[in-house]
């Protein structure tokens, strides 16, 4: 079944969580834009009409307002001014000869400080094909490294965290070897408390991109709270109790532009650094499903960002995966950008001099979301908005239109690149809809 619902979030509640104000950043001054197409959605060779509204305490401010029109994440290919009267002013963006989306990025100088806005509108959205292919021996090259894995018995240590266990959940920092080199992950395994013996799905959490410690560990303790065994983890092999200034130290030192770990290795396949991550995800349900807790069927995988992307990749390396549930992945579609006029995902190696390189290229396509999106055959459910400069909408679309599998769709039009506590929330409500 395909089915997308589809959430149109008013602009006024920008950012809101339940228990926030009309103005959860306490601005003096508020944006409001507003498409012609309630669904911000046209089709190619449509125009968008966008109606600017301005305001200071919630009264209507004029000002002179400088705007660019561009494709999804790339240049302006339109400049201009529109004057706002009484804080409003309808602006024509234009439409696309292709499918894609269009950014209307506004600045106004009021009051002597520059304030910014922008809103992305999409057309065709459906017809929306990623560029990356998928290389022949595709699949193959990851049997053979998950074969190669194997060969490594499974190996972990597991030690309770007392910090995190509650009064209805158990906590246990694991260290995990993912391969015959040594190397380790960690993860926060949270329990229900007395857990049955084959009573819990289990939840694989990979993390949205950076080194840094796993975030918040007891932020989806409700997970645990309603039956499911929930392994929340990083990717680095790096302790997650070390000292924030630590994960600082060590960010800036191994991960920024020109040596981030997104790029390290990227010219060959086999040393490309993400392989041991992706392989770190089927050693993850090997220990998740070896568990005498876990209920014998169900395998999810969930995350954002990064974590989104290789929430799909799990479920496209390893049929265990029974659901899968990403918002806006990274990771996908990565070398579009190597086309003029083609818009690509996260990290944007179109940003780093040197990278699009032939031979980084393809490595990449052995890497990229939207190849493992064509082997998922698990339930499925996506979120995504469209105002996201991380994680652009194009590229969830990209990703969206290869699936070929049981799915779902959130669509968050609004959204950057972030979700309420309501819609992670949701995620829990569609998983426990889902289980086998």
């Amino acid at each position: 079944m395909k089915k997308i619902l589809f959430i149109c979030l008013m602009a006024l509640a920008w950012g809101m969580q339940a228990k926030a104000g009309n103005y959860p950043d306490r601005s003096d001054y508020l944006w409001m834009t507003v498409p012609d197409h309630a669904n911000w959605l046209y089709k190619t060779g449509e125009n968008a009409n966008i109606e600017i509204q301005f305001y200071k305490y919630g009264i209507p401010r004029d000002a002179k307002v400088s705007y660019e029109i561009a494709d999804d994440m790339l240049e302006a290919d339109k400049r201009g001014t529109v004057n706002l009267k009484n804080g409003r002013a309808t602006l024509n963006m234009g439409s696309r000869k292709t499918p894609g989306f269009r950014d209307l990025r506004l600045t106004a100088t009021v009051d002597g400080k520059t304030y910014s806005h922008h809103v992305k509108v999409g057309f065709s959205v459906g017809d929306i094909r990623p560029f990356t292919q998928e290389p022949k021996d595709f699949m193959d090259f990851w049997k053979a490294n998950v074969k190669d894995m194997e060969q490594t018995p499974l190996q972990y240590t597991k030690e309770m965290a007392k910090e995190y266990c509650t009064d209805k959940v158990d906590c246990y920092l694991v260290k995990l070897q993912v391969n015959r080199q040594g190397q380790s992950i960690y993860a926060y395994l949270f329990y229900p408390k007395n857990a049955k013996k084959g009573s819990c799905p289990v939840v694989l959490c990979p993390p949205g991109a950076g080194i840094k410690t796993i975030k918040e560990p007891l932020r989806h303790k409700y997970y645990a709270e309603n039956g499911c065994v929930r392994m929340e983890m990083e990717i680095h092999g790096l302790d997650p109790r070390l000292p924030q200034e630590t994960f600082k130290d060590i960010s800036t030192a191994f991960n920024g532009r020109e040596n981030g770990y997104l790029e390290n290795g990227l010219s060959n396949r086999d040393n490309y650094y993400m392989k041991r991550v992706y392989l770190a995800l089927v050693r993850a349900i090997d220990l998740l499903t070896s568990l005498p807790e876990w209920d014998g069927k169900n395998v999810i995988v969930q995350g954002g960002s990064q974590g989104g992307a290789l929430s799909i990749i799990a479920a496209g390396l390893d049929s265990r995966v029974t659901q899968c549930v990403a918002n806006h992945p990274a990771l996908s579609d990565m070398a579009a950008y190597s086309v003029k006029g083609r818009t690509g995902g996260y990290p944007h190696f179109n940003r780093i001099p040197g990278t699009l390189t032939p031979e980084k290229i393809k490595t990449m396509a052995y890497y990229d979301v939207v190849n493992f999106a064509r082997h998922v055959k698990c339930d499925t459910y996506m979120t995504w908005g469209y105002n996201d400069n991380a994680c652009p909408p194009t590229t969830s679309y990209a990703v969206w239109n290869t699936l070929n599998c049981p799915k779902e769709a959130l669509l968050t039009p609004i959204n950057e690149h972030w979700t309420s506590e309501a819609t992670e929330r949701g995620h829990l409500d569609w998983i426990l809809k889902h289980l086998k």
